[in-house]
This record gives C-alpha cells, structure tokens and sequence, in this order.
C-alpha cells in the first residue's frame, strides 16, 4: 500500500524569520479589524470592518486537530466561504519571503492586504463583496497536528472534513468553494474528487495534477530540483513531513505511492473555472491534463499569456472569477453561463499577444494535426516524408549537444493545441538517452524569440533566466523523454497527447533503433511571413531550472545520439495548425 511507500522526515517549527509574517504566531481568538486597518506599510487597507476568528481548532476524522484563520464581513448575515489550501502557513502573507516573491516578479505589494496566503485570495476584496475566507494550516503545518504529505488523496480527505465543518458554521450559508494558484491548485483537484457534499464549485489557477510524471519524474527523468525546494522551504511543523525527493530514490517507477498522488479525475463534477498558461513549465501540462479528464459539465477554462501571479491577482481577472463564484455559490443570475467555455491565447512574441479568444473546445475546433518531418540530410522540417533515409546526431556532453531542424512559413500561420513528436532514435555506446525537446519561433532573421512573463524584466531577472528559471521567461514548448520508459499507456494516450505508462524500463541493445513518442507543452503561437520554427532535440535541459535557485538535473547520457529520418523511419513533428 502507499502508505507503507511513504517516507518522513523530521519537520522543523515555524519560527522568526524569512516565513513568519505578522499573524504567524498562536494566538486563538476573534476580533474585528476596521474598515482602514493596514496590517503593515506596504500593505492595501481594509475597505469594510472584517471580523478575523484566529487559529480556530478543526477536528479531522482520524481525530487530528488543525488550526485555520477566518475572515468574514462584520454583521449577522450569511456568507459563502473561500477555501485557501495549502501548506504555505496561513500567516505568512506579511513575511520577507511572500513579499520578496512578489518584487522579484514585479508585483507591488501594495495589490494585497497581506492576509491573503501565499498564492491564495484577498481577504481585503472577498470580504467586501459578501465572502468569507479560511486560511487553514494543514496536517503537519504550523501548530496543527499530525504529519503533513505532499498532494496525495489524504489531502483531499482532510479538506473534505474543513469544507463540512465550515458549511455548518452559523455565518455561513453552506456554500464552500475553493481558490488559488500552484499548491492551492492542486489541492482542489483532490478535495473536489472527493465529492464534499458542500463544496459547490473550484478554480484551480495553474498547477500540477500528477506529482510523479509533473514534479519528480518528468519523462522519466529523476528531475527533483524544485521538489526538493518544494519539501524543504514548506511544511514547517512540530510533527514530520514527507519525503519525496527519497520516495523518488527508492521508488523510480510507478507504483501504488504514486497512484494515490493523482486525483480521480472522474470524480470532480462541481463547476470548474480552471486557468492555465503555456509558459509555467511546472505546471501547464498538468493543468491541460486535469481539464481534459474531469468529469465536471460546467467547466471553463482560460488561457492566459504570463505568469499566474500576476495574472491571479490582476483586477479584472479577479472581478472575472467573482462572476463565477457569485453565480454559484451566490445563485445570481448574472449571466456567466454565456461565458465561452474556453478563452485561449496566441503568443506573438514580438509584442502583439491575443488573449480571451473564445472558443467552445480546446484545441478549438478549426485545428487540425499537421505533419512536419524532420530531413536528416537538409536539417528541415517538411511537409513530405523524405523518401531517402538520413540521419542526425551528437555526441552526448559535446558542443554542440544539439541536432535541430527549421522550416519557414510563407503565409500567416497559427498553432494552437498539443504538439507532439514521434521520433526514430539510437544510442550508440549506450543503453539509454534521456532526450529533451523544444520548439522555438524565430524571426525571418533565424533570431530565437522568447518573452518574459513577470513585470520585472530588470537586469537579475535577464541573469537568472538566461539558462534557467523557464517559469519566469517563456522560449518555446518543450518536452522530454527517457527513452528506456517508452512505454505508452494506452488507455491515456489520445493521437495528440501521449502519455507513457512509467511501470516498466526497456533499455535499448546496441545497434537497436525504436520508435518514441514525446509529448510537448500545448501551444499558442502566432507565426507571420517569413517566421520560422525550430525544432530541436538535445541530450541536456535547454530551459534549465524551473525556478531560481533549483538544483540542476544533470542527465545520465552518454555515447552519441542518432536520429534517424525518411524512408521507413521517417520521424516527425506533429504540431496543431488552426485552418481558419
């Protein structure tokens, strides 16, 4: 069973420092904050009297006792309640390391209140619009009790047990809906999995569904720099916290432990506003991936075209989700059901972005799958299959560690959906390749166009994402593959996304050649005249870390990569083109 696969380790308590904000310390109690309060200097004031219930006990089924903050408009009427789920502790909102988040992005902290969580909803603006929000302090968090796990099933029970507890509170209307991006995105598709009986819709703002193929094990490849982040900088508590970054040492392929951290998707059936990007390298495939499997028939999805800070907490983003949240938890009828079921972007990346184009599916409905096979000979990308077999390839470690291939587009051209390639591979003097991706758009001058997506765009931000720091500076779609875990799951695999089933290793014999297939992350791209798209394969990380500061994954390879092209091994680069 997974919880015999769990691994701990020993928590440290949250005390001053970096991640203790103003309201961190213990202190159980109710009072109201007025109207102008400010709870520090950089910090926006209340606009209404707020009643703050602090450190609240809430008992869990297996009797573990957490603690969660609640704030909600002064006055005896009824209100729906706003979930913020995470580990992130619940006062954190004022502490150096929020707030140095939120100018390393750009963000003015003056946008929030500094009660919010980390990643999570105003109170400062809820409040005032007739909502109550709970920040809780998980299992394992803080002073709650218990020893925390990282997004598995056993969350979405806990939050299942707040959201019933909360339902019955004498201010609440027994509406519960839940918010937020990254951590507290993940966290909704568990609990809404779990089917509380009160919990009536979700917005999930970009993040992973999937811990062992999105956080530890992209593509087989035991990538743990941000997991270790992760487990490390969160969780603070008095009891343990588990181990990933050992669960995935000891566990590299897929098991029952990492089964129980993939929500049933199923089973989310409540209404769903659900915001992606194609740039969070984290997140993105996770999201689409969680889109396309729920089982919700009211669902929308958006697409924005930066990064899910600053998009989360953009005003008219904001008033956008209100409309959500008041037609379900508020009963208004208010129109929202007109709104388009997806709103995706296109990425120009020369400064002429499109966003909220509507669309009733995604890809929309005028895509259609297009073909470019990679020449070996002419390092092209073509319409046709060569008829003559060629071959491209590297030496592992060498410079250059990259064969790449290019076409040029002669009219206006559109890709919008999930790119994918199928590729013809061999490794010579090795058993194995651990392959990377990536699809560029270059201007007519062959020049890479990339685009940051945070405000900042100062001197440390060009530092830190010119080899790493991919969620902070988008350049192109990427993807990767081990090539010894090849095997397809059929029964996730559509003919635009692959899905491998991670449970097996098939290490290649000399002078083998195989068929692999790649998922890459979907796409929005705007290709004018003259543009051209570079399709590259590497044996190293070509976007580097996730996030600053992350350990670098340094790939196992060795020996010399081939790929082989045309004739009866003509590999390809499926891309989605919109045909009107």
């Amino acid at each position: 069973m997974s919880d015999d696969q769990k691994v701990f380790t020993r928590s440290r308590p949250l005390e001053p420092g970096p991640r203790y904000g103003i309201l961190s310390g213990f202190e159980p109690g109710t009072r109201t904050l007025e109207a102008g309060f400010r709870i520090a200097p950089p910090f926006k004031p209340l606009p209404v009297d707020i009643v703050f219930e602090k450190d609240v006990p809430v008992t869990l089924r297996d009797g573990v006792t957490i603690h969660v903050d609640v704030f909600r408009p002064a006055g005896a009427q009824e209100v729906p309640v706003i979930v913020a789920w995470s580990p992130y502790g619940k006062g954190q909102g004022t502490s150096a390391s929020v707030m140095g988040i939120f100018g390393m992005v750009g963000l003015d902290n003056g946008i929030v209140s500094g009660l919010a969580k980390f990643e999570g909803p105003d109170p400062a603006y809820w409040c005032a619009r007739g909502y109550a929000i709970c920040n809780p302090d998980i299992r394992g968090v803080v002073d709650s009790e218990g020893d925390s796990v990282v997004w598995d099933r056993q969350e979405g029970r806990d939050c299942y047990d707040l959201i019933e507890w909360l339902a019955v509170q004498d201010w609440c209307t027994g509406k519960v809906a839940m918010s937020g991006t990254s951590y507290l995105a993940v966290s909704q598709w568990f609990t809404a999995a779990e089917q509380p009986p009160h919990l009536a819709a979700i917005n999930p703002w970009e993040g992973v569904s999937d811990v062992y193929r999105d956080l530890v094990m992209r593509g087989g490849m035991p990538d743990t720099g941000f997991a270790e982040q992760l487990q490390n900088n969160s969780y603070w508590g008095k009891g343990q916290r588990e181990d990933i970054v050992t669960e995935a040492e000891r566990f590299p392929l897929m098991n029952d432990l990492w089964e129980n951290k993939i929500p049933q998707f199923d089973k989310i059936t409540v209404p769903a506003y659900v915001v992606a990007s194609y740039s969070n390298t984290l997140h993105t495939a996770g999201t689409f991936r969680a889109w396309r499997r729920m089982g919700s028939e009211d669902k929308w999805l958006r697409i924005h075209n930066s990064q899910e800070w600053p998009d989360y907490y953009d005003e008219a983003n904001t008033e956008d989700l209100r409309r959500f949240f008041d037609r379900f938890l508020k009963a208004e009828d208010n129109g929202w059901e007109q709104t388009p079921r997806v709103r995706y972007s296109l990425l120009d990346l020369e400064g002429g972005d499109r966003v909220n184009i509507p669309a009733d599916e995604f890809p929309p409905a005028e895509v259609t799958s297009a073909k470019y096979y990679l020449d070996g000979r002419s390092r092209t990308l073509v319409t046709k299959a060569p008829a003559d077999e060629a071959t491209a390839g590297y030496t592992a470690g060498s410079n250059p560690d990259t064969v790449s291939f290019v076409t040029r587009f002669d009219q206006e051209t559109v890709l919008v959906g999930y790119p994918k390639a199928h590729l013809w591979v061999e490794a010579e003097g090795s058993d194995d390749m651990d392959l990377f991706l990536l699809v560029q758009k270059l201007d007519a001058y062959g020049t890479p166009l990339q685009q940051f997506t945070v405000p900042n765009q100062g001197a440390m931000i060009q530092d830190v994402t010119e080899r790493g720091a991919s969620i902070l500076r988008y350049k192109g779609s990427d993807g990767r593959l081990r090539v010894s875990m090849r095997h397809l799951d059929k029964a996730l695999s559509t003919e635009d996304v692959p899905a491998h089933s991670f449970d097996q290793i098939e290490k290649l014999s000399p002078g083998e050649v195989v068929d692999i297939e790649i998922d890459l992350l979907p796409v929005g791209l705007t290709f004018h005249p003259g543009e051209q798209l570079r399709f590259v394969v590497s044996s190293r990380s070509l976007l580097g870390t996730m996030m600053p500061g992350n350990r670098e994954y340094i790939p196992a390879n060795s020996g010399k990569h081939i790929i082989h092209t045309g004739g009866d091994r003509a590999s390809y680069l499926q891309l989605p083109v919109k045909t009107a």
